[in-house]
């Protein structure tokens, strides 16, 4: 009950479509419109994912952008805008994981509002326009941004990740399909699922937590905790792609109506720095956040600890024997140790800086400053 004396809101602008072949429905959300741009990525279109969703689009006229990497750079955005620009779309698509999504947000911010530079829009309540009708179409189950109000850029000058935040750049519609899951690796499974399970948590412990996000992130954990091991064992398995689809998706509901915290300070400042992924990130990091957070929101991790279905004697061993948990599930999972993503130790003042200077900081349960993430960074090396 500690959550309930807050003030908060809720929103989801988000109209969602759920469910195995809803990918069929593209064509009639369409009917409106005349052209489209698709924002994607190489590897969607080497999974043939794109040709699909392309045979879904009947006579519109579409232009593919799909230079985008992981981690999207203001120059993807601003050359998105372009190729937008000289095509002048009706609608725009995005189609892929975080990366294409939080492009698509950008580029959409670009073609609504005056300045043409997208560092002008880092921050919040920075978007003073809705922007063009957006669809946006997951192919992981990890991100969240396809509910979200957020679009994480990374500022190619510092080599930091930004955000920009603001209810005029969430998707209009998101189509959440679970056989266009079934195509990710194993390790972008796992990481990906446990990117969405550090959504939840966090979105569940952070300081901005309500009743309602609470729920969401309880029932995300859930589903996460109970599918993720399928999911990396058996990706053609349709009820576990969509179990954790929907974990995902109720997780990045959750953490638009919280927030997350420490794990996402510091992921965002490593995935900055060396443009490494982001779920893997928040993989190997999260065991050490929550550890590190133990005795601010033990009965909050209890209660994860009966998610997992373990037996504990109280709060405290609960909470103690959910970070021994996840710690096992990262082993179970294969998640590699942070030298992995080019991890130095030499800059772990830098990373620790950057950490405490985000925008989430002031969320996590526990008080930090730069000190306290220095600390961490050491740890987990």
């Amino acid at each position: 009950m500690e959550d309930i004396m807050k003030d908060f809101k809720f929103g989801l602008p988000t109209e969602l479509e759920y469910g195995v072949g809803k990918i069929d429905l593209l064509g009639k959300k369409l009917e409106d419109f005349e052209n489209c741009l698709v924002i994607t990525d190489k590897g969607i279109e080497e999974t043939g994912i794109l040709d699909e969703v392309k045979s879904k689009l009947g006579g519109l006229d579409i232009k593919i952008y799909s230079d985008i990497e992981s981690n999207p750079k203001d120059f993807h955005v601003e050359m998105g805008a372009k190729i937008a620009r000289d095509f002048d779309p009706d609608v725009i698509i995005a189609l892929g994981g975080g990366s294409p999504i939080d492009c698509a947000k950008g580029v959409g911010i670009l073609l609504s509002e005056e300045d043409s530079d997208i560092r002008n829009y880092y921050g919040s309540d920075t978007v003073r326009r809705e922007i063009l009708p957006f669809i946006a179409i997951p192919t992981t189950a990890g991100t969240g941004s396809e509910v979200t109000f957020s679009s994480v850029i990374t500022d190619s000058d510092s080599g930091v990740k930004k955000s920009i935040r603001s209810p005029f750049i969430a998707p209009n519609i998101s189509i959440l399909d679970p056989k266009l899951t079934t195509s990710l690796p194993e390790d972008l499974t796992a990481y990906s699922g446990m990117d969405a399970f550090t959504h939840a948590i966090e979105a569940y412990t952070a300081k901005t937590a309500n009743p309602l996000s609470n729920s969401l992130a309880l029932y995300s954990m859930e589903l996460i905790l109970k599918n993720i091991e399928k999911a990396v064992e058996k990706p053609y398995d349709l009820e576990t792609r969509g179990a954790t689809l929907v974990g995902s998706t109720i997780a990045g509901i959750a953490f638009n109506n919280s927030d997350v915290a420490s794990v996402h300070c510091m992921a965002e400042s490593l995935g900055g720095k060396y443009d490494a992924p982001h779920g893997l990130c928040n993989s190997i990091i999260l065991p050490y956040v929550m550890d590190y957070n133990r005795k601010y929101c033990t009965d909050k991790y209890a209660k994860v600890a009966d998610l997992m279905d373990i037996e504990f004697e109280d709060s405290d061993s609960g909470a103690k024997r959910s970070v021994e948990e996840i710690k096992k599930l990262n082993q179970k999972l294969e998640i590699p140790s942070l030298y992995k993503i080019g991890f130095k130790e030499r800059d772990i003042e830098y990373l620790a800086e950057m950490s405490a200077e985000n925008l989430s900081n002031e969320s996590n349960p526990r008080p930090m400053g730069k000190e306290d993430y220095e600390t961490l960074f050491k740890k987990i090396s």
